[in-house]
């Protein structure tokens, strides 16, 4: 039995309290999401469903028995209570692609009220590869394409993907101690990419991958004839050679992958920008100028690929958005119908 009155807080409290509610004022859904930066991209999400019925508010767990609340946390204390009027939307780490082989992945999938992103994780979004060159533009002010990123995290992609199909049969298998996430994310990184000469760094990136996958091969024979079963069910899925980065962990991807070229291209951008000023002004006082109001109006890469929002069109987005409209569906299914106007400000009761 809940000792605190937090400990009765589901989904049944939540629709108590609108049926106390005036049947002018829309039915409140509570979302839990798991940190800060999740607030941002599901608010973003959500807004289009809201109507005059339903609205959403996002929160996350409380801070006394959830500290920020990863997805763990909310699936353990909140999973059996979400239903028509508490919702979670999360991280589809790699809970989606282990379809129900571990206990965690099996609550995941089967919870009717949680919505998650079909790709790793928010960031996987805001490093969506199309989306890329017009972040430099928002960072930088500065629309010159310099560099090919569909290209790269293409090639990035189809290097990495054998050994990410051996990391998810691993975790598959209770075998994930044996190469863990930290493991697969070192053998993967980047460091100091030629943004000129990036084949470089991918050619040294594809020794190291095809050394690691040659040692599992030869530790885990028992996988021989597994693998390609493996990649035709991550295929339905949406894995791919080509996008395998959108399913890597996601602060990786955007740490160690993404932010390693994006920010020397925009530093180029930049002083491509300052140099044509500098040649395009007259006087000293006018370049001074042209160069103070150019740098006030840049903006921080980093914080411009938190803000992205323009991954919209990514096949894995529409699978999202699929699947939040038919958690809606069961939301909205057996709401009243508003049978009194909202009040005008003249009608509403005088506070006083």
């Amino acid at each position: 039995m809940a000792d605190k009155l937090s400990g009765y807080i589901n989904s049944s409290y939540f629709e108590a309290a609108n049926h106390m509610r005036p049947k002018w004022k829309q039915l409140k859904v509570i979302v839990y999401v798991e940190s800060y930066d999740d607030i941002f991209f599901w608010r973003d999400v959500l807004a289009k469903y809201e109507t005059d019925q339903i609205g959403f508010e996002i929160v996350l767990p409380s801070r006394t028995n959830l500290s920020r609340g990863k997805k763990s946390a909310i699936m353990n204390h909140l999973g059996s209570g979400l239903g028509t009027s508490m919702i979670a939307c999360v991280d589809a780490d790699f809970d989606y692609l282990l379809q129900g082989h571990t206990p965690a992945s099996k609550a995941f999938l089967s919870n009717e009220f949680v919505v998650h992103t079909y790709v790793y994780a928010i960031e996987s979004y805001q490093c969506y590869a199309p989306t890329l060159h017009e972040i430099c533009v928002m960072a930088t002010l500065n629309d010159h394409k310099v560099f090919d990123f569909e290209e790269y995290l293409r090639a990035y992609s189809i290097i990495i993907y054998d050994l990410f199909i051996w990391s998810i049969w691993l975790y598959r298998n209770d075998l994930a101690n044996e190469f863990p996430m930290a493991a697969f994310c070192n053998t993967t990184t980047t460091h100091k990419v030629n943004v000129f000469n990036p084949e470089d760094t991918l050619e040294h990136l594809r020794k190291n991958v095809n050394r690691k996958v040659a040692a599992l091969q030869q530790e885990y024979p028992q996988a021989k004839g597994k693998l390609n079963a493996l990649k035709d069910e991550l295929f339905h899925l949406g894995v791919t050679p080509e996008n395998t980065y959108l399913y890597i962990q996601g602060h990786h991807l955007k740490d160690n992958i993404v932010l390693e070229v994006l920010t020397p291209i925009c530093n180029n951008l930049r002083r491509a920008r300052e140099k044509e000023i500098k040649q395009c002004t007259e006087h000293a006082q006018q370049m001074d100028n042209e160069l103070a109001s150019y740098q006030h109006s840049q903006a921080s890469v980093e914080e411009m690929l938190r803000r992205n929002t323009l991954y919209k069109s990514a096949p894995q987005f529409q699978l999202l958005t699929k699947h939040l409209e038919a958690v809606i569906a069961k939301l909205t299914a057996n709401l009243p119908e508003r049978t009194n106007p909202k009040p005008s400000e003249s009608q509403k009761p005088n506070a006083n």
